[in-house]
Formats: structure tokens, C-alpha cells, sequence
């Protein structure tokens, strides 16, 4: 009992002789971990892939020399689970810039008051409707929604060319899309609410998925399903529908409703294009404002068209040439998407979407 007592004694006399040092020398240990300076850093939310975009910002980063930090989501949740962070840390923001691959997310990021009005001095370069209202992001490198066929699987002459060819009965079950829920996917479903108005889109999707249709975790995911005969067609996205082309997979890539639609003028070839704004109260606006200009630059799309992104520069100042697999997009019909109303749609489009295909 008498060595306890003296034990417990011993104890809270180092305690009171050591604690302040103890408690010292922990902070000073701690602060330099926790407290880098906002203007050492930039943080950019970054929902583009990040092989593609991590070349873009290191050399960026190293003639700068300040460190760029970016976070990623993953490729079923792209665009989607960004937007929620966003939104959540809006009070206090740890992101400067949003790279998005998508529009819809940052138009409705714009609508909440959490994006920041920014003229780039590369502005001019970019087509009005390429701008952001109140200067509150810049769309750039555009992307389209494809239809992929596996070659082996269905012959030339009956490659669909129209997303309502998806519909007939003989593809069922051989058909693939995206989880509808997330990313381009979702974008692409209130492109279409809007385009062809929300009964006829229901009931495409409803006629969708009477015919079976397969859902896959990603848009990567179709067109490599779709590549290995797991399915006869698929809809995706174009860099990822090259890919599988590039590495001579059976595959061939068929831009929807090419030629129009006479029942629905608006209709034709969707292109989603990036969005790139700046956060409001970001910890570093100025250093974001000199990154945002780089990224929307000419020599930027022209390296997101040319180094396996396949994307499509909307920087007018400079061109590059389209992927032979794009070739067609030129004469194509370009789907007339108001991309504002579009966004607007998106909360009940979401609604039905889980309705149908969360099982």
C-alpha cells in the first residue's frame, strides 16, 4: 500500500515538474505539420483523370515552385462525390480551384453562391457560351457521349446510329451503360431530360431498361466490357471508347444521331465539355487565378486533344487535329443542349433515375 501511495506521489511530481515542456514541445513539433501557409500551396479538386491531368499540373508546379495539391474521386462516383465536399466545406473552403470534368455539377455549384466571378485574361478565346454566367467558370476540352460496338458481335449493317436503335428488342440483354447515377452518365440523362422533354426521356430509359440493360461501375468499364465481347454495345465516353480502339480491340465508335432526328430537332451528338472556377474564399485566390489561366491556356487543350485524352480544345487561338475515330464530328449534328435548364432538372432527373435503377 505504502509503494502506491509513493508511486502516485512520484507520479504527479514529474507531472507538474515536466508537463508545460512536455505540452511545448509537442506544439512546436506539431505546428509546422499542421500549419502551412495558404500561400505555399494551391488546392485544386480535380474530377479529370488524374494520368492525364497530373502532366499537366506538375510542369506548372515545378517552373512555379509551389506545390500543387490535388484530390480525386473515383471513376463510379467522377464528378459527383467532389461536389458534395465542395458544398460541405463551403463555411471553409480548403479547395482554391475545381477542375471538373463535367458542366452540370459546377452550373448548379454557381446557383448555391460557392463559385468566384474570375475574367482570365484568356476569356476572349473562348465562345460565349463557353463562359460561365457572372465569369463563374470557363468550359474547356470538350468530350462525347459515343455508342460502342464490338465489331465481332454485330455486323456494319446493323450498327445502331441512334440512341433509340438501343431500344430494339434484339439487343437485349448486350447492351451496357454507366451506373446513370454518376458522372458523365448523369450529365448525359438531364442533357436528355432537357433535349427531349421528361416524358419521352423516361420513357427511354424505361425502354432501356426493359431491354435489359447492364450497368457497370464506369464509362471505362463499358468500353472495356464491350471491347472483350461481355457486350455488344455500350455507351460511353470517347477517350475511353479510343483507348480500346488504339489497342486494336474489335471495337468501332459510332457518334449518336449524327444525322439528326426530324421527331426531335435538338437532338444529336452530345459533348460535355471540362469546367475549370475558382472556389469562393479559397485559402489562395491569386496563386489560383495564375494556375486557372494555365489550364484554360491553348498549349493545355491541346495537350489534353493530343496526349491520350482525345479531348476536343474549345480554345479558339489554337486547333489540333481530332483523333481519326472523330473525324465525322465536324459535319456532325451537335446535340442543342441548354446546359443551364439542363442543370436545373438535374435533382428530379437524379430522383427518377434511383427510382429505376437502384435495386
Amino acid at each position: 500500500m505504502q509503494i502506491m501511495k509513493y508511486l502516485i506521489k512520484y507520479f504527479r511530481y514529474v507531472m507538474f515538474q515536466y508537463l508545460p515542456f512536455i505540452f511545448i514541445t509537442g506544439t512546436v513539433i506539431l505546428l509546422p505539420m499542421s500549419c502551412r501557409k495558404p500561400q505555399d500551396q494551391i488546392v485544386i479538386y480535380c474530377a479529370q483523370d488524374p494520368e492525364f491531368a497530373e502532366k499537366i499540373l506538375k510542369p506548372w508546379e515545378e517552373k512555379n515552385r509551389i506545390t500543387v495539391t490535388e484530390k480525386y474521386d473515383t471513376e463510379a462516383n467522377k464528378s459527383v462525390s467532389l461536389f458534395e465536399e465542395l458544398k460541405m466545406e463551403s463555411a471553409r473552403p480548403r479547395a482554391d480551384l475545381w477542375w471538373n470534368n463535367e458542366i452540370l455539377a459546377t452550373i448548379r455549384m454557381h446557383q448555391l453562391g460557392f463559385l468566384e466571378s474570375y475574367i482570365s485574361p484568356q476569356e476572349k478565346n473562348y465562345d460565349e457560351k463557353n463562359i460561365g454566367k457572372d465569369h463563374s467558370y470557363i468550359a474547356f476540352a470538350g468530350r462525347l457521349r459515343v455508342i460502342v460496338v464490338n465489331t465481332k458481335l454485330v455486323s456494319a449493317k446493323d450498327y445502331p446510329t441512334s440512341i433509340f436503335d438501343l431500344l430494339d428488342s434484339r439487343w437485349q440483354g448486350k447492351i451496357a451503360i454507366a451506373k446513370p447515377q454518376f458522372g458523365t452518365s448523369a450529365t448525359h440523362a438531364s442533357c436528355l431530360f432537357e433535349v427531349l422533354g421528361e416524358e419521352k426521356a423516361k420513357q427511354w430509359y424505361r425502354g432501356l431498361k426493359q431491354n435489359k440493360v447492364q450497368l457497370v461501375p464506369g464509362n471505362k468499364q463499358v468500353a472495356e466490357g464491350v471491347a472483350a465481347g461481355d457486350f455488344a454495345i455500350g455507351i460511353t465516353d470517347q477517350d475511353d471508347a479510343i483507348e480500346e480502339l488504339d489497342h486494336q480491340k474489335a471495337i468501332a465508335i459510332i457518334l449518336p444521331d449524327a444525322k439528326g432526328n426530324k421527331e426531335y430537332e435538338r437532338l444529336g451528338t452530345l459533348l460535355i465539355p471540362n469546367t475549370l472556377a475558382l472556389i469562393k474564399n479559397g485559402p489562395n485566390p491569386q496563386k489560383a487565378k495564375e494556375l486557372f489561366d494555365y489550364l484554360i491556356s491553348p498549349e493545355t487543350e491541346i495537350q489534353l486533344g493530343l496526349d491520350g485524352a482525345f479531348q476536343i480544345p474549345l480554345n479558339r487561338s489554337k486547333t489540333c487535329d481530332l483523333h481519326i475515330a472523330l473525324q465525322d464530328y465536324k459535319n456532325a449534328k451537335k446535340m442543342e443542349v441548354d446546359f443551364e435548364k439542363a442543370a436545373k432538372l438535374w435533382d428530379s432527373t437524379q430522383k427518377f433515375l434511383r427510382d429505376e435503377f437502384t435495386h
